[in-house]
């Protein structure tokens, strides 16, 4: 079978990611061996999606309630796969990211531990997240996680797991150009605000110590963690795995179905003005800003985002800093997920005194 260059593309940048976040293996072979172009991605995604929702569902009315939350879970990861760069039908896109929406909060209450969606306010509408917290805690410290650009808060069960377990809530939303923020705010490069809001939200919550807040990012929100913990204070320490330094300097070597999507989700109506949005994803002037401890990840073999971005962030910024260089990492080495981590979970469960 031969496969168009965006399909090749797909499976060469981020294969790796899928399986380490949900997909089970036999899966991701059946479907991306029988797509052939682009254009089929979605649907066939979202019809093995179909198959765990199904069985989701039977468990639910059977009241198998453990079952369904895996089972509902794993769908929306696949529906979520199915929509994550597939900007250029966003009726098909945005049908399979609601059923990726819909799944993972069917699926919430039956997790172990459960979930709770919850709303954040922000300049007078809402974004939409999800608060987990371990079992057993009383005021946990919390954890703030800020997706990247085809990243979304379905997706994130698996990155979640290792800090719940060290007794560490986690609240994953999705902010400006993200999941269901996507459509009312573009990307900006000034994230601060969006995570000045979701600390503004912990702070009204009796149920985990606002004292003690935490902030991961994945990909473009490698970028956008730091650059938010460089203004926001009440963060005590951060993650960034594979941020961009400067994303418009990148913009002629990343992949085009990255590209396409910083322009739609970037609200640009051509690639000039995708460009120039990009520049404004720069943490130049606001690195050295950042005082809190940071945990920087980055994969030599990343070919989305350059490895020297993470290096010059960890030379700049002021705060203690811990670098680590996956030799054989890819983007956010999730092909080498075990070097990474569990050391990132054990290291912020330390910077929150858990």
């Amino acid at each position: 079978m031969t496969q168009d260059a965006l399909v090749k593309s797909a499976l060469a940048h981020w294969g790796a990611r899928f399986v380490a976040n949900g997909v089970a293996l036999t899966d991701f072979e059946e479907v991306t061996s029988k797509v052939e172009t682009w254009n089929d991605w979605c649907a066939a995604w979202s019809n093995k999606a179909g198959v765990h929702e199904a069985m989701g569902r039977d468990a639910l009315a059977n009241k198998k309630f453990l079952s369904a939350g895996e089972h509902l879970q794993r769908a929306g990861v696949y529906y979520h796969f199915g929509k994550f760069l597939f900007v250029h039908d966003l009726a098909q896109m945005k049908a399979a990211h609601m059923k990726a929406v819909e799944c993972r909060k069917l699926a919430l209450p039956h997790l172990s531990p459960p979930g709770e969606r919850v709303a954040i306010p922000f300049e007078g509408k809402h974004f939409y997240g999800i608060l987990r917290k371990p079992i057993g805690a009383t005021k946990p410290p919390v954890m703030i996680m800020a997706c990247g650009l085809d990243s979304a808060k379905e997706e994130t069960e698996a990155y979640e797991a290792p800090f719940l377990a060290r007794g560490i809530a986690i609240l994953v939303f999705d902010g400006p150009g993200q999941g269901e923020a996507e459509y009312d705010w573009p990307i900006r490069g000034n994230y601060e605000t969006a995570v000045k809001a979701v600390c503004d939200y912990v702070e009204t919550r009796a149920d985990v110590d606002t004292k003690r807040i935490g902030l991961w990012g994945v990909s473009l929100g490698g970028y956008y963690a730091p650059r938010a913990a460089a203004f926001e204070k009440r963060v005590k320490a951060c993650i960034a795995l594979s941020g961009p330094y400067n994303m418009g300097k990148n913009w002629d070597t990343i992949p085009d179905l990255t590209r396409e999507a910083i322009r739609v989700r970037s609200h640009a109506k051509t690639q000039d003005e995708g460009r120039k949005n990009a520049a404004t994803l720069s943490l130049e002037g606001v690195a050295s800003k950042i005082e809190c401890p940071i945990y920087i990840v980055a994969g030599k073999q990343d070919r989305v985002v350059p490895w020297q971005d993470a290096e010059r962030l960890s030379k700049e910024v002021k705060g203690p800093v811990v670098f680590s260089l996956i030799e054989d990492g890819n983007h956010v080495a999730n092909n080498r997920g075990y070097k990474w981590r569990l050391q990132t979970a054990d290291w912020m469960a330390e910077q929150l005194g858990v």
